[in-house]
């Protein structure tokens, strides 16, 4: 007699695969998740994640500001707190979105465990089965991964060098409008988008908001890397230019550490309750622990040099990777981030950057293949680069690598096509 709890499915060897709900069919491993045991190995060119160098933080800038908050406040920083955050780093928070125009109430902010977790909770209130998430083509591939886990489609925009193209939403929202599909928001990295490190240009940005305020389209703002700019200022955040219909998502992952997990929302005060309810929800409060480390870190030292000094490390790495390229992979493009992590690299007709990827690890270099960042199969001739990590002479070693790689398969390409 077999157990119940093998359901049909007597092949699956996780017994309670039939007792999973409907919309866990939509959690997988990403591919860049997937990489990430291959590419730690210390041997391997890694361009694929997106780490910040972590190493350029002056340790003593974080050990003191910890020291102080366990002297000071250390009852209150191991104890449960609010669930919209700790109030003197919600107004610490607007000092900073102040920086790229955002002008705000502190009473709006919701401080979350990363802005990956305000992704989860927006996807939460917003989303039912069946919906449709606008997002740019390519788009950041973790954000999919929950946008799919309720069960939404999601639908890409094309971008060009000037990002997501405003005549291609318009198409896309009166199509989807046409057969009766309902659109709750678009999702959108506008500078020194991941994976493709292009930025929404200014008049874009207008644009692309008019066209949301037309059709009842909220916008869903995420702006990990718009301090870390190599030259000019980008323009300002799309949240400065309309407070009540865009929901705009930050982090303290890219412009300090990641390790401690804080990020926050700054939404429509109506949406602000909401979020709060479900932030309480998943996880009581986030961290007073690390909340209170960031407050005092952001009044006691100079944050924003650190900033600065970030900057210019990444502008080197960049530098260092468009240097390479030009030199091993002339036969490709590329975008030409001016901030942020990443290349976004077209290979040469006929070659596929998934099933390039053992060759390339047998090679000792990695990458994230350009499907990762699409949910309907597209960017086989795509490949995300990372500069963000790697030391310059190791960036420039690993291009080299690919080169390799590359070469090989334009040769196999080539042997194929004449034998036809």
């Amino acid at each position: 007699m077999t157990s119940g709890r093998l359901g049909s499915d007597t092949t699956n060897l996780d017994p309670w695969h039939d007792s999973y709900a409907a919309r866990t069919a939509g959690l997988s491993a990403s591919e860049v998740r997937a990489l990430f045991a291959v590419a730690s190995r210390p041997e391997v060119a890694s361009l694929a994640g997106g780490m910040p160098f972590v190493s350029a933080l002056p340790p003593e800038l974080v050990s003191g500001a910890i020291d102080r908050v366990m002297r000071e406040q250390g009852p209150v920083a191991l104890q449960y707190g609010s669930g919209q955050g700790v109030p003197k780093l919600r107004e610490q928070i607007l000092d900073v979105m102040a920086l790229e125009g955002i002008r705000a109430n502190a009473d709006d902010v919701v401080v979350t465990t990363g802005s990956q977790h305000a992704l989860e909770l927006i996807a939460k209130l917003f989303l039912d089965p069946g919906d449709v998430v606008l997002a740019e083509g390519p788009s950041y591939v973790t954000a999919l991964v929950v946008f799919k886990s309720f069960q939404a489609a999601i639908d890409h925009v094309p971008m060009d060098e000037h990002g997501l193209i405003p005549s291609a939403l318009r198409e896309h929202i009166a199509r989807l409008r046409a057969a009766g599909r309902r659109m709750k928001f678009l999702y959108t990295v506008p500078t020194f988008n991941n994976p493709a490190g292009l930025t929404l240009s200014a008049q874009r940005r207008v644009e692309v908001l008019e066209i949301a305020r037309e059709n009842g389209i909220l916008v869903i703002e995420d702006n990990p890397y718009g301090l870390l700019y190599f030259e000019d200022q980008p323009p300002q955040a799309m949240r400065s230019l309309d407070s009540d219909g865009v929901i705009y998502l930050g982090t303290f992952s890219k412009t300090l550490a990641p390790g401690f997990r804080v990020g926050w929302v700054l939404a429509p005060t109506a949406i602000k309750d909401k979020l709060v309810l479900a932030n309480e929800a998943a996880v009581l409060s986030p961290s007073n622990f690390s909340q209170l480390v960031i407050s005092e870190y952001l009044a006691s030292a100079d944050w924003r040099g650190q900033i600065d000094t970030f900057r210019g490390l990444y502008r080197e790495r960049r530098d260092a990777m468009l240097s390479a390229l030009e030199e091993y992979l002339p036969g490709c493009e590329w975008t030409v981030p001016a901030g942020g992590f990443y290349v976004w690299l077209t290979l040469p007709e006929g070659l596929d950057s998934r099933a390039m990827l053992p060759r390339a690890i047998e090679q000792l270099v990695a990458y994230t293949p350009g499907t990762a960042f699409y949910s309907d199969g597209d960017g086989a001739a795509n490949m995300r680069l990372s500069f963000c990590y790697p030391t310059p002479e190791f960036i420039r070693e690993g291009v080299r690598r690919l080169s390799i790689v590359v070469n090989a398969e334009l040769a196999l390409r080539d042997a194929h096509a004449n034998l036809a």
